[in-house]
Order: C-alpha cells, then structure tokens, then sequence
C-alpha cells in the first residue's frame, strides 16, 4: 500500500477560533520509498495570521494575499491521498484543520481510520521522554538544520526519515519479485559452490600439522 507522509501549518491553534489552513505538504511513499509525487501548495486562509502562528512557520498576510483558497485545491488534494495511508505527526491538529477545510468547501472529510499518527507511535516507544520532532530527529541523528522555521514539506521530510526509523525499518524496503519473474526453479537448483575452489591437502601437509598440534599440546600443557 502507497502511504502520504502529511503536514500543514495553520493561522493558529483552534478551529473553535476560526483559524484556517496556509499550508499543505505531501510526500508519497511506495513500500517507505518516497516516489517522485509531492502535494505542495500556500494557501489564502480568508483571515489574520496570529502573532504566535507568525513566530512558528513566517508566512505574513500579505505573502498569503494571493495564494489560491482551499476549496480551489479541494478536489486535487482529495485525489492525491485518495486510497492511501496518511503518517501525520500529532495527527489530531492535522486531521482537525482539514477536516474543517472540507467542511467549508463541501466536501467528504478524511476518515481517522485511514491515519498513522507518530507521535503515538513514539509515546509508546519513548515513554516519558520528549518526543516532538525534533526531539526525534536528535534522537536518531537526523539532520534537521534545514528547520528553522516550521514548514509543511520540510517538516514531511524529516517525518519520513522519523517514520522509518520509528517502525525500526532502518532501511526501506525494497520488491525484488519482479526481477525474479524470469529465474526458474532449475536456476536455483543449481550447485551453490560451484565457484569455490576446494584444495585437498596432502599426506605429508596433514602428517606436519598433526607433529605441530601434538608438540604444541605438550609444552602447553606441561609448561
């Protein structure tokens, strides 16, 4: 199964306050191998970016001004993760704010069922100790320099590497069946030390090391 590694930055914490999306990041994964999609995209939030939200990923009002609006990118998004698993850290913020999204714009929200949420994932592997992302990142010497700022595709970035490591695949997988197709059962019958060359010693060779193991074992064992 294809897997989106996802992220999004927001105006502010709570849709309760009204606050809305300004970023989308999506990184697909084949077998935890990241493919060459990607789902990016600023978005218009039709409101105020708060001073703490400011602080966290740098996206003014007026560099939003003109970005498209959510419901414009609505149909395109749905497609892009449309049957796939979705790894999200602190899924609950995530799922929230898009699903809120997709409400406005009258659309199917996202099923909760369909979520891997790592941050649970590392609370039950790291009881106790801090487990944001960067904390991650240190943890498994993942270099995050690039992370001055809270960004949606950066962030799903690092997440995938978090991800991998979290589920203890520290190498992604890869599917060699299909380069197997053509090989045949008497392919792998074959002899499988065919290319080792085997030296017989000879008589006198074996009377010499028998002489070295018998006068070793006596000065060993009576010194």
């Amino acid at each position: 199964m294809k897997e989106v590694v996802l992220d999004t930055e927001t105006t502010g914490l709570s849709i309760k306050d009204g606050h809305r999306i300004v970023e989308i990041g999506c990184i697909e994964l084949d077998n935890l191998i990241p493919t060459e999609k990607k789902f990016h995209c600023y978005l218009n939030p039709e409101r105020k970016v708060s001073e703490k939200a400011l602080e966290v990923h740098g996206y003014t009002d007026e560099f939003l001004a003109d970005k498209k609006k959510f419901i414009e990118i609505a149909d395109e998004f749905l497609d892009f993760v449309k049957e796939k698993k979705l790894i999200i850290h602190n899924a609950e913020f995530d799922i929230t704010h898009l699903n809120n999204e997709l409400e406005i714009a009258g659309k199917k929200k996202l099923n909760k069922e369909n979520v891997i949420d790592t941050l649970e994932i590392a609370r039950d592997k790291f009881p106790g100790s801090t487990i944001s992302l960067d904390a991650l990142c240190k943890r498994y010497k993942i270099d995050n320099s690039r992370r001055t700022k809270h960004t949606a595709l950066i962030d799903c970035q690092l997440l995938t590497k978090v991800y991998i490591n979290l589920i203890d695949q520290k190498e992604p997988k890869l599917n060699f069946i299909s380069g197997l197709q053509n090989i045949t059962e008497q392919d792998f019958n074959v002899k499988k030390n065919y290319f080792k060359k085997i030296i017989e010693p000879k008589s006198e060779e074996i009377k010499l090391h028998k002489e070295f193991l018998k006068n070793n074992l006596k000065k060993n064992f009576f010194n």
